[in-house]
């Protein structure tokens, strides 16, 4: 395939343009000629050099990820940026990046695969970013503890030694939980959203300090279940899409533990 149809198809599943104008990741190729030949692609949270490397070892063509390299555009190709950028084309590696639209796609999105796993049913769009939304809100499928949900959380794919992240839980809201929101990453400023939306639950990455007392004085619960590991979702998604497309596919881990 070339790359040129591989980014199209990617845009046009993730409504890339529908985030243009609210996303300051330059969304699409960041790097890389589009009359290049795709057959294998490596897919990472983050691109940074560890992950760059993994993916030239694996013998990809591209590198898909969530956390790109380009943010609001590159003033200057220098330090870190010159480094991941020459890796990049030292290895004939393409780079594709997907921030909020793979935040907030309706299936294959960060948001509906944290849903999916704590048993989310009858979700619908939440966390609202200008006229897109980029996390979903669900009742779950029966009522559940704050430890269920905890216990699911600690099981995401989040630390180095394939541990999950210890989830902090600052638990205010009712015993038995049955509307859960859920922004990934850095999402508790929609935490208003979500009281404002009957939740019970917010989950999310990480927090704020001031969220302690938002959650305390609006009886919700706050998961904090870790940036990278509410952020796997995504990119493991497009990575089965990618293999049904006919390239073989990689899926390089380097959790961060935060």
């Amino acid at each position: 395939m070339e790359l040129s149809e591989y980014v199209r198809r990617l845009d046009d599943r993730l409504d890339t343009a529908a985030y243009a104008d609210v996303d300051a990741s330059a969304n699409g190729l960041q790097v890389g000629p589009e009359d290049a030949d795709v057959g294998r692609v490596a897919f990472a949270v983050d691109a940074a050099a560890a992950t760059i490397e993994a993916a030239a070892d694996a013998g990809a063509d591209v590198l898909v990820v969530h956390h790109g390299i380009s943010w609001g555009g590159i003033d200057r190709v220098t330090g870190r940026a010159y480094d991941r950028i020459e890796a990049l084309v030292e290895n004939d590696l393409a780079l594709y990046a997907s921030h909020l639209p793979l935040d907030g796609h309706s299936d294959l999105g960060n948001a509906a695969g944290v849903a999916a796993e704590i048993g989310l049913v009858d979700r619908e769009p939440f966390g609202e970013i200008g006229p897109v939304t980029i996390g979903t809100i669900g009742e779950t499928d029966a009522p559940r503890s704050a430890a269920t949900i905890r216990e699911t959380l600690d099981g995401f794919d989040g630390q180095p030694d394939g541990e999950g992240v210890p989830t902090r839980v600052l638990e205010f809201g009712p015993d038995d939980i049955e509307r859960v929101a859920v922004v990934t990453g850095s999402g508790v400023d929609w935490f208003d959203e979500a009281v404002a939306a009957g939740a019970d639950a917010l989950v999310t990455g990480e927090g704020k300090g001031q969220v302690y007392h938002d959650a305390r004085e609006a009886g919700v619960t706050v998961f904090l279940a870790g940036h990278y590991a509410t952020e796997t979702f995504g990119v493991r998604s497009l990575a089965s899409l990618s293999a049904e497309w006919g390239l073989e596919t990689e899926y390089v881990s380097h959790p961060t533990g935060l």
